[in-house]
């Protein structure tokens, strides 16, 4: 069974083409599970839309929803479609934005940090002038939040768990923050959620997927559970390098992946 749980569209403002494109693309690519995803727009922001070139409008936000469930009803008979968001984890924040997701029949969310200390995690200007101890506090911390993320009880994925490294390649070989990343995996496998495999590192300066391999096999080691997710921005990448990926995982000893229907893990044999 082949799915893909991380897809975007034009509604965030960086990804291209309408939601019923990448079901389309689902369809041809032999999927039979297709997850929608979205940006979920700044909750806690007194404007709107704050930004519109990376996240939808808040009030957009149940027309959504509504066009999702709408396009699940009419591919039923070609393939299955899910309801999901990828949504911004904010500490201080978190009860907000459980609250404004409960109305909503999500099959699954996933949580991802896009943010610390309130500069993206893509900008690669904020490791200048950090010397070596410097940036291992930073990676600790993105991983200390990660770690809160899990525990929050709200997601059922992780999104691109080392996506740091996307645009600084050299986050990737920060040693000492071991530590974190062993009890983020641990506290995965204890909430019984999942990491994602997210094959768009390769569009950026990183190349190859989130997480490393290296990751990978620590989270078999503490019984994580993996799924998959293209992070797709335009129709043609959903599903991508999909049977790479389950090669490789194959290969590192995963037996299985899961994903999520109505927020109940389905367990899909490698």
């Amino acid at each position: 069974m082949k799915f893909d749980l991380h897809t975007h569209h034009d509604r965030c403002g960086h990804a291209s083409d309408k939601i019923s494109d990448y079901i389309e693309s689902a369809i041809e690519s032999g999927m039979q599970v297709i997850g929608i995803s979205d940006h979920s727009p700044y909750f806690a922001h007194e404007l709107d839309q704050p930004q519109p070139g990376i996240a939808m409008a808040r009030s957009d936000f149940p027309n959504y929803v509504a066009e999702v469930l709408r396009l699940k009803d009419k591919y039923k008979d070609r393939i299955e479609v899910l309801l999901g968001v990828e949504s911004d984890f904010y500490v201080d924040q978190i009860e907000l934005y459980r609250a404004s997701y409960e109305p909503y029949p999500f099959d699954y969310i996933i949580g991802s940090v896009h943010q610390t200390r309130g500069v993206s995690i893509f900008n690669r200007n904020r490791w200048k002038d950090k010397d070596e101890a410097q940036q291992v506090v930073e990676k600790k911390h993105y991983y200390e939040l990660i770690l809160h993320s899990v525990n929050s009880g709200l997601f059922q994925v992780l999104g691109h768990i080392d996506a740091m490294k996307g645009y600084y390649p050299e986050f990737a070989n920060i040693a000492g923050a071991e530590s974190e990343i062993d009890e983020a995996l641990k506290a995965v496998a204890a909430n019984d959620i999942s990491i994602e495999i997210n094959t768009s590192g390769k569009t950026k300066y990183c190349g190859g997927w989130y997480p490393s391999d290296a990751i990978l096999e620590r989270a078999l080691h503490f019984g994580v559970d993996v799924t998959f997710g293209s992070d797709a921005h335009v129709p043609d990448r959903v599903g991508d390098e999909w049977e790479l990926v389950q090669k490789r995982l194959s290969e590192i000893g995963f037996k299985h992946w899961v994903f999520f229907r109505q927020k109940q893990k389905i367990v899909v044999p490698l």
